[in-house]
């Protein structure tokens, strides 16, 4: 490891990916066949999602290469190198061997999601709380829903929680009330601060409004 390498990895504000004994030693392993081992730390980044899951590369890559930005930290020997784009997305996740056994590989079991919605973007919003949910339904939740020919629709809103329900192929289906509480519940509360609670108000066994009931 050269000076350069070692002055990037101080100030890596922590220990982003936590990286179990058995998955050290099995990248250990792994690093101890290739040229230069001792030069080389293993880049974990995130990639895309699917679902509400992320996507990761592992790849072993250059100490000295990783960029100012990126965090760099010794994991008991092991330096990990998650770039500065991958940091939010992987903070607290823990790099591990999978659970069942004679299965190969590396799992990042991850307390993080993305939003299934993707990027929502920046919205104008304005009139009462029920008139904003509304124009941020129609800007931009639903238009990501189409997708799935699914939509999602305001019940009610009571003080500073709102109801909503959602429909089309999104009604019944198995992602609906994960799409809902990962995407669309964090999209509402962070464009309107006004709101605290969202509900979901889909029977997602019966694809019924039990609201109304």
């Amino acid at each position: 490891m050269t000076d350069t390498a070692t002055t990037e990895a101080e100030p890596g504000a922590g220990e982003v990916l936590i990286v179990t004994d058995a998955a050290r030693a099995t990248v250990a392993d792994i690093r101890a066949k290739e040229d230069d081992a001792d030069a080389l730390g293993l880049r974990v980044e995130v990639t895309g999602a699917t679902g509400v899951d992320y996507t990761y590369d592992l790849s072993l890559e250059p100490i000295a290469e990783a960029a100012d930005d990126d965090n760099v930290h010794e994991s008991n020997g092991l330096t990990i190198i998650v770039p500065a784009e991958s940091v939010s997305a992987l903070t607290g996740a823990t790099l591990d061997l999978p659970s069942v056994a004679g299965q190969g590989g590396l799992v990042i079991r991850n307390p993080n999601r993305p939003n299934p919605l993707g990027d929502l973007g920046q919205l104008e919003l304005t009139g009462d709380t029920a008139e904003k949910v509304q124009i941020l339904l129609a800007e931009r939740i639903n238009p990501a829903l189409a997708s799935h020919g699914g939509f999602a629709e305001l019940v009610g809103v009571e003080d500073d929680k709102v109801f909503v329900t959602m429909g089309g192929g999104c009604q019944g289906c198995a992602m609906s009330a994960a799409t809902l509480r990962e995407g669309i519940t964090k999209a509402i509360l962070e464009a309107i601060p006004e709101i605290t609670e969202v509900v979901d108000t889909t029977d997602h066994e019966q694809g019924e409004n039990p609201y109304y009931s």
